[in-house]
């Protein structure tokens, strides 16, 4: 849950869901649901309530009784702030989302941002920035980069010192205002990359299409689902040889993207080479790694870097007079 609603405004209730906590930590996970159940008995509109009821139903294989609390999530928070439309994806009590809540990403971002560096190189050994940059650095000096999903600026701090002007986009105000305190980037703002081209927050009379000769998305897509918006951003950000460098987790079915337990995507490489191609943008270089631990467990991944594709020059035929001289 996040830490921003985790209070029911109501004290008792609080201290309720406060021993149910301790409860479910210390194995008991049925006392944990029912002290959670009475809290909400006192605030019976506590969507942050319903949801973590949902997750001790859950974890106890009351799956019944999870996609009923879940379904109570929906109905108090529309824009579903803790990703319950996933929840009930993963039960099966619901259609795979193409793409997640941005409420709810937003969200989860914004709670994260003030550990998130220590949370995510120490703790879960993420590796995805400075792997990256080793593809991109020698491709450099760039003279605009875009960082697509900035977040505190880790990428950003690899490619500083080959890159002329640095642009920092992402969805959480707070990972922006963390990334502004190392004062890597020359611009840093918000930007929904599940919008469209007019919707983003990408692109405006200072902010030009086709103005990027790198681009970059990492640990970004696994918070798409479908990457049929992001290809056509990265490709008019883009100028005609300009470079898109991202990472993704690797998927083990068939399809282009699954919903993982995690509740981040996993996408297919045969997806990945699709989009590219029809968005004119062609492999260079490929590394498949681990990216980070999950539970203690690695995650694979890849790392893509593409180039987009200059425009087709109009060659003289051998066979044509040439005009020099007429």
């Amino acid at each position: 849950m996040l830490p921003s609603q985790l209070s029911s405004g109501d004290a008792i209730a609080d201290r309720r869901v406060d021993y149910a906590r301790m409860l479910a930590e210390a194995g008991d996970l049925p006392a944990a649901a029912e002290l959670v159940e009475q809290a909400l008995e006192l605030v019976p509109s506590w969507a942050a309530g319903w949801f973590q009821l949902g997750e001790y139903r859950e974890k106890n294989e009351m799956l019944g009784g999870a996609v009923a609390a879940y379904r109570q999530v929906l109905s108090l928070d529309a824009e579903d702030a803790f990703g319950a439309r996933l929840k009930l994806a993963l039960l099966g009590a619901a259609d795979v989302p193409d793409q997640p809540p941005s409420r709810y990403v937003e969200s989860l971002f914004d709670a994260y941002a003030e550990r998130f560096d220590e949370a995510l190189v120490e703790k879960l050994e993420y590796s995805v920035p400075g792997k990256l940059a080793d593809m991109v650095v020698g491709l450099g000096p760039f003279e605009l980069a875009v960082d697509l999903g900035c977040g505190t600026g880790l990428f950003g701090a690899e490619i500083r010192a080959v890159t002329k002007r640095l642009e920092g986009f992402d969805l959480s105000a707070n990972m922006l205002a963390k990334a502004e305190q190392k004062k890597i980037y020359d611009h840093l703002a918000q930007a929904d990359l599940s919008l469209s081209e007019a919707e983003s927050g990408l692109f405006d009379e200072e902010l030009p299409r086709h103005r990027a000769d790198l681009v970059s998305a990492t640990d970004v897509v696994m918070y798409l689902g479908s990457l049929e918006t992001l290809f056509p951003l990265v490709r008019d950000l883009l100028v005609p040889g300009g470079h898109f460098a991202f990472s993704f987790e690797e998927a083990t079915g068939d399809q282009g993207f699954e919903l993982r337990e995690s509740l981040r995507y996993a996408h297919s490489e045969a997806y990945v080479r699709e989009l590219l191609a029809l968005h004119g943008l062609e492999t260079t270089s490929v590394m498949r790694t681990d990216i980070r631990l999950d539970r203690g467990e690695p995650v694979h991944g890849i790392l893509f870097l593409s180039r987009k594709s200059l425009p087709e020059r109009t060659l003289l035929r051998f066979d044509e007079p040439a005009a020099v001289g007429r």
